[in-house]
């Protein structure tokens, strides 16, 4: 049934009142369709960036350099595919169907985290994006816990507590490496030297050129800005490599005592958008491998439907 634009306008009025007093806005409740469609945006490429994101360290689990790194590796991955569903079962409750979700990641409609189109070209690598890339995600992803959709707010409670054991991982590994011999050292180095600028492209576009920030801020959907994020991240950063006696690959980095936070160097943001575009190192061989591991899961999904529709069938027969 159609509402007038006065009863529209209305009910986006209360809208905003319940979110402008932090009230958890729910699956069942009213919300204005474009405050849906962000949310279904951005959970999905939310839940895209953690599946994609299990590619780059899952190519070096069979090459961990012990049993330990192995295991604890094969964890992170395991959680990064659990996250996935979180965000995925969260996106659900909008009202889009899964299997669209995936045909909108592997025909390239959907994008993901840009950061997770780079190779890992060494073990360092590894400590260089639990580090770096699970700390910004985390900076990020904190202030998501108190987003204003409910679904999406509980996931990332979860979520938040396991990145921030990868974060520690990776900056464990950085350690170890920081502090051996000259090689190592210089692969820490090498992987800082790589990792650094494309996470802070992270966050994403300045927000004066973010076509989502303003109404994702109104709503609360987003309790951050992009800027906001980076320089928290940036500043906490820092201290981090310096403790680890390595240098962030940045002539421009230098604390401002005015603005109580450290100045940095400007992103090439015409390498941002070519990686979002599809013109990145890996992104052929990402989206690549996901197709793959779509078509062979085929057959489990198709069981899964099947013992489902028995089971409904069984169900109707014990109701008759």
């Amino acid at each position: 049934m159609e509402i007038s634009s006065l009863e529209e306008s209305r009910r986006e009025a209360i809208f905003q009142a319940r979110v402008d007093a932090e009230e958890k806005i729910e699956p069942k409740d009213w919300m204005p369709e474009a405050y849906r469609k962000n949310l279904i945006r951005q959970i999905s490429q939310h839940g895209h960036s953690e599946v994609v994101g299990q590619l780059p360290e899952g190519n070096w689990i069979t090459r961990a350099p012990t049993l330990r790194r192995k295991a604890v590796l094969l964890a992170k991955v395991q959680d990064e595919a659990g996250h996935g569903l979180y965000l995925y079962s969260a996106t659900e409750t909008l009202g889009i169907a899964r299997e669209e979700l995936m045909e909108q990641l592997l025909t390239g409609k959907a994008k993901y985290a840009s950061i997770f189109n780079y190779p890992t070209l060494s073990w360092a690598d590894v400590g260089a994006i639990g580090w770096l890339v699970d700390g910004a995600a985390i900076v990020n992803q904190i202030s998501l816990c108190r987003t204003s959709y409910g679904p999406y707010a509980r996931a990332m409670v979860r979520i938040c507590k396991e990145e921030s054991f990868h974060m520690r991982q990776g900056y464990e590994i950085m350690t170890v490496l920081a502090r051996g011999s000259q090689e190592q050292k210089a692969m820490a180095q090498d992987a800082l030297n790589r990792w650094w600028w494309p996470t802070l492209m992270m966050f994403g576009p300045h927000d004066a050129d973010s076509a989502h920030s303003g109404s994702s801020m109104k709503w609360k959907i987003k309790r951050q800005s992009n800027d906001e994020l980076r320089q928290k991240f940036v500043d906490q950063s820092v201290a981090q490599a310096q403790h680890l006696n390595l240098k962030i690959p940045d002539e421009k980095l230098k604390w401002n005592d005015e603005r109580g936070h450290y100045d940095f160097g400007e992103i090439d943001w015409d390498e941002f958008t070519a990686v979002l575009g599809g013109a990145g190192p890996c992104n052929h061989e990402r989206l690549e491998a996901r197709r793959i591991a779509h078509e062979q899961g085929d057959w489990v999904r198709d069981a899964m439907f099947a013992h489902a529709e028995k089971q409904r069938q069984r169900d109707v027969r014990k109701t008759a």
